[in-house]
């Protein structure tokens, strides 16, 4: 009566009655298993054997004794770590080692921890606080003065000032006018309420105006064509017995030339060119 083989497929000795492992429907004696397919360990460079649990991390292989902290040594097995430069550290040595301290408590920030980055430095989420409330930042915005960083509303009690149109605290761009603050939108003209930071402007009794509107209000009319005339925006004009004209509208009432630099004559409220007149 025949008895069915059952070796190694490698050494071809008889497995009947050993350990043996199967890969891929494939049987192995122990031996050949761990020469032929056996990881070998980072720390120790052998074998990593049947009998032994096989810890990974990125493709590198690791005894689970031989697992690690290469600075204090001890076991990494089911703990937190870091990698450095191809060395594995516990999380305790790699914050005393790499990460960043915390500026206002000096304390290591541990890795994984919220924290606060600004102008390259660090805090703690509890350690980044207001100067004035002494209240945690967080993700809020914040201004910083003096070496020191205020949330926005302490910011504007204690530093702000006020814009006098509407009483509300001026962070950014504010302008000036007869030493009182405004913000840039609330500085508009009196009359059609366009913002005039940036803008040429008059006022009157303190109040600021466009071009536009002082003409329309307080300058002089041009007999000629009724519209306003202003020296604000440049403009020449002709004065003659408390009435004025816009240079280019002073002109002969029959022939429209200009009298500018020349002599005229009036008849009743028109004026002429000497030629013109004669004519009368």
């Amino acid at each position: 009566m025949s008895t069915e083989r059952f070796d190694c497929h490698y050494c071809k000795d008889s497995l009947l009655g050993k350990k043996y492992i199967l890969k891929e429907d494939t049987q192995y004696c122990t031996k050949c298993y761990e020469n032929l397919f056996a990881n070998s360990c980072e720390e120790c460079s052998l074998p990593i054997g049947c009998n032994c649990k096989d810890l990974s991390y990125k493709d590198r292989h690791w005894h689970e004794n031989c697992f690690k902290c290469a600075k204090c040594s001890r076991s990494l097995v089911e703990k937190a770590f870091a990698a450095k430069d191809e060395l594995l550290l516990c999380t305790e040595c790699y914050s005393h080692e790499y990460s960043s301290k915390c500026t206002t408590c000096k304390k290591t920030i541990i890795p994984g921890s919220r924290k606060m980055e600004y102008k390259g430095n660090s805090w703690h989420e509890t350690c980044f606080l207001c100067q004035r409330c002494q209240q945690p930042i967080g993700t809020k915005s914040f201004i910083p003065k003096d070496n020191s960083y205020f949330c926005i509303p302490c910011f504007e009690k204690q530093f702000a000032y006020q814009c006098c149109a509407c009483k509300k605290a001026i962070t950014t761009g504010g302008v000036t006018y007869h030493d009182k603050p405004w913000h840039r939108e609330c500085f508009t003209c009196i009359g059609c309420k366009k913002q005039l930071a940036g803008q040429r402007f008059t006022s009157r009794e303190n109040y600021p105006y466009c071009l536009d509107c002082f003409s329309n209000l307080y300058a002089k009319k041009c007999v000629g064509c009724t519209k306003p005339i202003t020296s604000l925006a440049g403009a020449k004009y002709v004065s003659f017995e408390e009435r004025q004209w816009h240079s280019e509208c002073f002109a002969c009432m029959q022939c429209s030339v200009s009298l500018v630099g020349r002599g005229f004559l009036t008849e009743r409220d028109d004026i002429l060119c000497t030629e013109c007149g004669r004519e009368k």
